[in-house]
């Protein structure tokens, strides 16, 4: 019989996996041992191996695309046997899921046929007819990227009165100011749907404007529905908007402005741009001097007052403020499988975990000149970072509060120091661990870190190369950073942070001399270790790193 293949988890952390590679196609024969793709995890790029042997029946999973763990990818078996009895047995992709959607698919458009239907029952005119009759209704606007909705601050109009498509009917206080709302319509103010102080969500109706007497209640039976459908299709056929007609659009807004500045609708400041109009040369013709759309299409240059007669000197022209127009661009890319972990782990990391934050400084004049005499005899050259590894493996065994898990019902205090070294690379960053670290020399622990290094960048680590950290460093010192915070790797209690060594004036033996001073920082999980414990650490670590030679001890 057919044997199914499945995604299979090759890591602690990994959900799905994405086919980066099939090394074989359908109809190909295959034996156990054969590479039959590549996965991409969260960590690295692995071989998927067979376990049968046969012919490759069927395929389910296309170049490029992620399946979550267990999920069937493949069938096995003889030439010729059906391959969809194997996934009907295994409980896989059969047909049954299959026709799932499709009886969702026909009972969705039902569903939608009789909330579309609701709004006829108001009795009244739907928003549509309403529109075909001159009537306007009149929406609370986005008024910001962060708008959800707008508190009416002031109404300027109330139900019965005129109103002229100029009159600003409303100010609204949003998230980041107060603005006016004007409704772009004629008629008479109908209905007032949000009291003053009152809030209303963005596409909420706060008024509407149409001929004296018209039948209102068939829109405001229908509520916002018909706003949401207009919404929905504007983003689908992505059709200009209107602001001369946009009956059941979003009501076109004016900022408010102080009275030292020239007071204009939104529309006549676009059509003055156009044109090239001074604002400040044209006389408003609405309430409070604002100016319009007709004050903007009646003006004419000659028309403006010359200021330069009154003056005894004629005054200079003050020239044009330089304009640059540029193009808004970017690029969307898919996450990758690595990219969602870490997004996923630290999210939950520094979101569970109640974070602190200690920072010390330390004096690394003698660390310096200890790494440079090591390096004169080292088969593998040392780094800063190698020797804060190895004197932090010593710290924890002498801290091991610092050294240890949380497990949720229990912590467990490790014996053994297994510290994780973040590796940065292409899609993101790897821990790989550097196992027993107190008990490996600094000659053994540089070669190791190396080695790690040039995996994760080939993305040739293992499994077991980055599970069990006990404790993690994060170092961006050679990157010019001089100090900064990072997120613990749970299930560590802790994560230091390490920078770069700057060179700064230090007091030694009451004269200030030059001096050589690197900050690190430890992340400490509450739940865990307190301020005093981590202190200790940290005094411990500065110990050791003042003093190399301890090291050695």
């Amino acid at each position: 019989m057919a044997e199914v293949v499945r995604m299979p988890k090759m890591s602690d952390t990994m959900t799905e996996g994405v086919l980066a590679k099939w090394h074989v196609k359908v109809g190909d024969k295959v034996k156990s041992g054969d590479v039959l793709a590549e996965v991409e995890t969260d960590k690295a790029t692995m071989d998927l191996e067979s376990y049968e042997e046969g012919t490759l029946l069927h395929i389910g999973v296309e170049e490029g695309k992620g399946v979550p763990i267990d999920a069937i990818i493949a069938v096995i078996g003889k030439e010729g046997e059906d391959f969809q009895a194997a996934i009907d047995a295994a409980g896989g992709a059969g047909k049954a899921e299959g026709e799932k959607p499709k009886a969702e698919n026909t009972e969705a458009p039902k569903a939608e046929d009789k909330k579309e239907e609701a709004p006829a029952q108001g009795g009244g005119l739907s928003e549509e007819e309403l529109a075909a009759k001159g009537v306007t209704v009149i929406r609370m606007p986005l008024l910001s990227d962060t708008m959800t909705e707008g508190v009416i601050a002031e109404w300027h109009k109330k139900v019965g009165d005129k109103v002229k498509d100029d009159d600003v009917l409303a100010d609204v206080e949003t998230d980041k100011a107060t603005m006016e709302v004007m409704g772009y319509a004629t008629g008479t103010l109908l209905h007032i749907g949000v009291e003053k102080g009152s809030a209303a969500k963005v596409n909420g109706i706060i008024a509407i404007v149409g001929p004296e007497g018209t039948d209102i209640s068939g829109i405001l039976s229908a509520g916002d529905a018909p706003a949401k459908k207009a919404e929905s299709t504007e983003a689908k056929t992505e059709a200009p908007k209107s602001t001369a007609d946009a009956s059941t659009a979003a009501a076109p807004v004016a900022e408010s402005t102080s009275d030292s500045r020239v007071k204009a609708s939104p529309l006549a400041k676009k059509i003055a741009k156009d044109k090239g109009i001074d604002l400040a040369q044209v006389s408003g013709s609405a309430e409070g001097g604002r100016i319009i759309k007709k004050d903007i299409e009646n003006f004419k240059p000659a028309a403006a007052p010359a200021k330069a007669e009154s003056s005894s000197a004629p005054a200079e022209k003050a020239a044009p403020a330089p304009q640059f127009i540029g193009e808004e661009k970017f690029t969307e890319k898919p996450v990758s499988q690595m990219r969602k972990v870490i997004a996923k782990r630290l999210s939950e990391s520094l979101f569970t975990a109640p974070h602190f934050y200690l920072t010390m400084a330390i004096d690394m004049d003698k660390a310096i000149e200890a790494r440079a005499r090591i390096n004169e005899y080292a088969p593998s050259k040392v780094s800063f970072n190698d020797l804060v590894l190895k004197a932090t493996a010593i710290a924890l065994k002498q801290h091991p509060i610092v050294n240890s898990s949380w497990l949720g019902d229990k912590i467990r205090y490790n014996e053994h120091v297994n510290i994780g070294v973040a590796v940065a690379v292409e899609d993101g960053l790897l821990v790989p661990v550097v196992r027993f670290a107190d008990g490996k020399s600094l000659t053994h622990i540089s070669a190791e870190v190396k080695d790690f290094a040039q995996k994760a960048k080939a993305k040739k680590l293992q499994p077991a190369d980055w599970e069990g950290s006990t404790f993690t460093i994060s170092n961006l010192g050679m990157f010019g950073i001089d100090e900064f915070t990072a997120i613990i790797n749970s299930p560590d209690s802790c994560i230091l942070a390490v920078g770069g060594i700057s060179q700064v004036p230090v007091v030694k033996n009451g004269a200030v001399v030059p001096g050589n001073v690197m900050k690190v920082t430890l992340s400490c999980d509450h739940r865990t270790v307190d301020g005093a414990s981590g202190a200790a650490f940290l005094q411990t670590l500065k110990a050791l790193l003042e003093e190399p030679v301890r090291l050695l001890a």
